[in-house]
């Protein structure tokens, strides 16, 4: 669980290092990158022990798995909450089929 927690943390970092600025087109590109920068660091500093203590429990394949369905939750969440979109059907069938792929990835035998 404590894994889960720390990769939501840090791609929650991550997904607004990677998208805040869309908003602010008025900001030059510099500023932005090293505002970004900033923001990745602490995208790592949470990324990194989540991945090792995640390893005494998952392989390697199942943390990226883990990783990126927790990825694509938070910016679902991001997208409907900051930038105000709204999802089409095809963006909702698409994730289904993420959570089919984890279902496989975990699946026993």
């Amino acid at each position: 669980m404590k894994t889960i927690l720390l990769l939501a943390l840090s791609n929650t970092f991550m997904t607004f290092a990677w998208y805040w600025y869309l908003k602010f087109e008025h900001l030059a590109l510099w500023k932005v990158i090293l505002i970004s920068w900033g923001i990745a660091l602490l995208e790592y500093s949470l990324m990194v022990p989540a991945n090792r203590i995640g390893y005494t429990i998952f392989t390697g394949f199942q943390l990226k798995i883990i990783q990126e369905i927790v990825s694509i939750s938070v910016f679902v969440v991001f997208a409907l909450v900051y930038l105000r979109e709204k999802p089409n059907w095809n963006y909702v069938l698409s994730f289904c089929f993420i959570l089919l792929a984890v279902y496989f990835a975990f699946r026993k035998g």
